[in-house]
C-alpha cells in the first residue's frame, strides 16, 4: 500500500474517531484499517493512536500527524484540480471561524450574499472565541479580534473595536449617568464569565484607574449579560460590536466615553497566502471590503 493511501486512512480514523466509522466511510474493513494504522505505526516507529476498551484516540504524536496529513491530502487534492483546470473555480467546503457574536452582529448578512455570489460554495460558521489554530482544527479563515502574535499565519487588517462600559436608558434615568471612577462605585454591575474579565473595571486615563466591582449578576456568557443590561439591570463591559446592533437601536447607551480605552484591531487570518486556494481567495476578496465598511468594525 502507498504511503499517500496510509495518510488518506489515517486521516479518515483521525476525523472518525473510530476505527469502524473510517472503515465504513472508506467501504473498506475494520481489520484492512487496523492493519494499515499497524503498518504506518512500525513504519514510523510512533504510536499514532490509543487503544482502549472504550475505542480508539489520537496519541499527541498521532495528533500532530493527522494534521500534517490533511494538509497533505488536501494540497494534493487542489493541485490536481489546478492541473485539470478546476484551481480557478471557487467550490467545496469553506470553514470559517470567529467570536460568537460576531457572527450575530457583523458576519451573517455578509455570508449570505457570498453564498449567492459563490453557489458552488459550501460555509460553515465555527465560533472562537480565543486565536485558533487553522491548521491543527482545520479552519480554512478566522476573524479575530485582538494582536496577533507572531506567525506563519497570514493576516488582512480589516477594522477595530474598543473596550466599552453601557447601559440602558431606563437604568441610566433611574441611577444618573457614571461620569468618574468614584461616581461609578455606586452603580449595579453585570459581569460576564465567558468573557474573561474579572471583578476588576478599569477606568482608562491619566491615569488609568481601576475598582473591584461586586456584580449583581454573574451570566456565564456574554449574550445572557447584554439581555440584563438592555432589561435594566445595570452596567455591563463588553466590546462595541458586541452590542452594535443594541447601541444603534438605543437600547444601550455607552458611558464614560470622556476615558476610551485603546482600540483592537480586527485581522482575517488564513493560510498558504496567494497559493490558497479558489474558495478561500475568492471569500477573501469578497468579505474584506465589506467588513471594511462595516460600521460595527470602524468604532
Amino acid at each position: 500500500m502507498s504511503r499517500y493511501r496510509q495518510m488518506e486512512i489515517f486521516a479518515a480514523v483521525a476525523q472518525a474517531g473510530s476505527l469502524a466509522a473510517a472503515a465504513r466511510q472508506l467501504e473498506l474493513s475494520p481489520a484492512t484499517i487496523m492493519r494499515t494504522v499497524a503498518a504506518l505505526e512500525a513504519r514510523l516507529s510512533a504510536t499514532l493512536l490509543l487503544r482502549s476498551p472504550r475505542g480508539v484516540s489520537l496519541s499527541p504524536v498521532g495528533e500532530q500527524f493527522a494534521a500534517s496529513c490533511r494538509l497533505i491530502l488536501q494540497q494534493t487534492a487542489e493541485a490536481e484540480c489546478s492541473a485539470a483546470g478546476l484551481h480557478s473555480d471557487a467550490a467545496g467546503h469553506l470553514s470559517v471561524a470567529m467570536p460568537l457574536l460576531m457572527v450575530h452582529q457583523v458576519f451573517t448578512p455578509i455570508a449570505l450574499d457570498y453564498l449567492q455570489a459563490f453557489a458552488e460554495v459550501q460555509l460553515l460558521t465555527q465560533t472562537r472565541e480565543q486565536l485558533p489554530r487553522l491548521l491543527e482544527e482545520g479552519i480554512d479563515v478566522a476573524l479575530v479580534v485582538g494582536h496577533l502574535p507572531s506567525s506563519s499565519e497570514f493576516a488582512v487588517a480589516v477594522g477595530q473595536v474598543r473596550p466599552i462600559m453601557c447601559a440602558s436608558p431606563g437604568y441610566l434615568a433611574q441611577r444618573g449617568r457614571p461620569n468618574s471612577v468614584e461616581e461609578l462605585r455606586a452603580h449595579q454591575t453585570i459581569l460576564a464569565s465567558a468573557s474573561g474579565h474579572g471583578s476588576e473595571w478599569r477606568v482608562h486615563g491619566n491615569p488609568t484607574r481601576s475598582i473591584r466591582a461586586t456584580p449583581v449578576l454573574t451570566c456565564t456568557t456574554q449574550q445572557g449579560a447584554i439581555q440584563a443590561a438592555v432589561s435594566g439591570l445595570g452596567l455591563m463591559r463588553c466590546l462595541s460590536y458586541e452590542v452594535h446592533h443594541e447601541l444603534q437601536t438605543g437600547l444601550l447607551q455607552p458611558v464614560l466615553e470622556a476615558y476610551p480605552a485603546p482600540h483592537l484591531p480586527v485581522h482575517l487570518i488564513y493560510r498558504e497566502g496567494r497559493k490558497a486556494c479558489a474558495r478561500v481567495r475568492s471569500f477573501i476578496d469578497f468579505a474584506v471590503p465589506r467588513l471594511r465598511a462595516h460600521p460595527a468594525l470602524t468604532t
